[in-house]
């Protein structure tokens, strides 16, 4: 049957797979599977699929013929011929970071996401991996290969495609110490004939350096497929669809100039030898080179220095370990102020002796403003520095004033005004952001603030009386009921 089947319809095989364009190549084949079957149903009653296998069989045949008798492959490339190759970065104005990928007919955008640390994944597995805060996830919608069918969640192929890409790229990606963020990178076949993991991973370098994540190194992927026939073998780079169907290997391979970061082979045949192995991974690299040089670094050189407008602003300091609790306060009271009152957001993670504290936000005022109010809490004023902060209580003998959440201290009526204050209430209200100077933190921590001494240092106001003159003995002044939030 094969070799009637094959005798009718090689030479018009060979015509119609002779294309570089996949969509192509399918409709011409489609009359030759239409006169093959209307010749051949009759002779071979009930055995439609073997018909369809053996036209199968015949397109193996010619593609391998063609690559071990003429080295010539389907689209007319030579043996170490790269498919044209494009890229572009930024082409979604409103996501952190975007980059598409274009080798042949394969095609694929990756999307950029950057996050708080809070955002890593939490793991639940075997082995003693907890937690991942770069993940890499890799669609394959059936229109990329002009298919209809129901969308649903990641198969086998989805899922092994995607960790691929991510071990690609995860010896590049840079500590948590020298950027805090959590990364998330989303890989979408566009359009696909063949190597489209190997394109997820250019695609994932130009999507992180359009997002402003500083790799260490921009990072490729290129395929390697394999021929042989007893004795003879011949390997060939770039392999697209028919080449990865009917060859003996798919042998993939991402790194950077100056090594390798992760490999994956599909093997057909018992094994490989040495040559084999060593011819591979030479091309390979000298593929990678290319599309680095040509491509991905013409599109853009380095990751841009900046984030996105659109992209959360992240910021660190350290605290002792001691005041963890501190900053947090009880039940989450003061980092839940810090939080409101600055529109940001706080994780703090204890690493031995200190704490290392974690600031989100879309403002970056509103972040340093967080992390200053942060660092006053765990490391306490130092006498002389000047803050902004809100009255929170009036007294008959002056105002409380906090400094930063859950810190407070006692402005005195004498030193609330440049010149002689009768009442509290003449200067300032409950609710106010008034500028004071530390002027004492005495025995018990307790803060002693002068509204006074700020005006004049910091907006250069002449007093108009001696404070001498104001100084009168506070009333009702009792420690446990005036001052009882001045401890931090």
């Amino acid at each position: 049957m094969f070799e009637a089947i094959k005798s009718f319809c090689e030479e018009d095989v060979k015509a119609a797979l002779d294309t570089d364009d996949k969509t192509v190549r399918d409709e011409r084949l489609k009359p030759i599977y239409e006169a093959v079957h209307e010749k051949f149903d009759e002779i071979y009653p009930e055995m439609e699929a073997k018909i369809d296998e053996c036209l199968y069989k015949t397109q193996k045949f010619i593609v391998r013929r063609w690559l071990l008798d003429e080295q010539k492959r389907v689209d007319g490339r030579g043996m170490d011929d790269i498919r044209p190759l494009a890229s572009e970065v930024g082409i979604l104005p409103r996501t952190h970071g975007s980059g598409l990928f274009t080798r042949g007919q394969t095609q694929v955008l990756t999307i950029t996401t950057l996050g708080p640390v809070s955002d890593k994944q939490l793991l639940d597995g075997i082995d003693d991996e907890e937690e991942k805060r770069y993940i890499h996830h890799y669609n394959f919608p059936s229109y990329s290969v002009g298919e209809t069918k129901p969308s649903r969640g990641p198969g086998r192929r989805e899922i092994g495609h995607g960790a691929l890409a991510e071990r690609a790229l995860l010896p590049v990606i840079p500590p948590v110490e020298e950027f805090p963020y959590a990364i998330r990178l989303v890989s979408e076949v566009v359009s696909s004939n063949g190597s489209t993991s190997q394109g997820s991973v250019c695609g994932s370098t130009l999507s992180l350096m359009d997002a402003g994540v500083p790799i260490k190194a921009p990072v490729a992927g290129i395929s390697c497929g394999l021929i042989t026939e007893g004795e003879r073998w011949m390997t060939m780079v770039d392999i697209q669809g028919l080449e990865d169907f009917f060859g003996d290997m798919d042998f993939k391979v991402a790194g950077t100039k100056d090594g390798i970061t992760a490999i994956q082979m599909d093997l057909k045949i018992s094994g490989l030898t040495p040559d084999m192995v060593k011819e591979a991974l030479y091309k390979t690299h000298k593929a990678r080179n290319y599309i680095l040089d040509e491509v991905i670094l013409k599109a853009i050189p380095e990751p841009r220095k900046e984030l996105s407008k659109y992209a959360p602003k992240m910021f660190t300091t350290t605290i002792p370990a001691d005041k963890i609790s501190e900053v947090i306060g009880k039940s989450g009271k003061v980092i839940k102020e810090i939080q409101a009152q600055f529109e940001v957001k706080v994780d703090i993670e204890e690493n031995g002796e200190t704490g290392n504290v974690f600031v989100s936000g879309m403002d970056t005022d509103k972040c340093n403003a967080a992390v200053a109010a942060i660092e006053l809490i765990a490391n306490g004023p130092e006498i002389g520095a000047v803050f902004y902060g809100r009255v929170t209580r009036i007294m008959d003998f002056g105002a409380f004033v906090e400094i930063a959440p859950g810190m407070e201290g006692l402005c005195h009526i004498s030193r609330l005004d440049v010149k002689r204050t009768e009442q509290v209430t003449d200067v300032v209200s409950e609710g106010d952001t008034i500028i004071v100077k530390v002027l004492e933190i005495d025995e018990k921590g307790r803060l002693n603030l002068s509204r006074r001494d700020a005006l004049i240092e910091v907006e250069g106001l002449t007093p108009e009386n001696d404070i001498s003159d104001q100084q009168r003995k506070p009333r009702n002044d009792r420690r446990d009921g005036g001052r009882r939030n001045f401890r931090r």
